[in-house]
């Protein structure tokens, strides 16, 4: 059976690697945020030129644009949610890494006690 140290230094290793997903996730809800939102701006400007297109169909370019604010905000919800994740996420490990760093302590502290012991009882097999 593994040790608690040995435990606890597995769920470190899984509790940073839950935490890089909420961040992976975090920046592509960004991304394409920043994505949605520039393809509406191009819209609009494309829209306000005197292009054939633009005044031939203005209802697709306006479904386009409410489309793309409508993306944005969306993944910009998505990415609050996940930044929550992460600040989650990230009190886990910490809270984890504690865990480990004292259970590292406490087992380095028993090993040395019980090397004394054996220095000890050395000493006394020898007298």
């Amino acid at each position: 059976m593994s040790t608690r140290k040995e435990r606890l230094g597995k769920l470190v290793k899984v509790q940073e690697q839950l935490k890089a997903l909420h961040e992976t996730r975090h920046a592509t809800f960004l991304a394409h945020a920043a994505s949605a939102e520039a393809e509406a701006k191009a819209l609009v400007e494309h829209f306000g030129s005197s292009d054939a297109l633009s005044s031939q169909f203005p209802d697709l370019y306006h479904r386009r644009i409410v489309n793309a604010v409508t993306r944005k905000e969306a993944s910009l919800e998505s990415a609050r949610q996940e930044a929550t994740l992460v600040a989650a996420a990230t009190a886990r490990v910490d809270m984890v890494e504690r865990s480990y760093q004292e259970a590292s302590r406490r087992d380095e502290r028993e090993r040395s006690d019980r090397e004394r012991l054996e220095l000890i009882e050395q000493k006394r097999s020898e007298e």
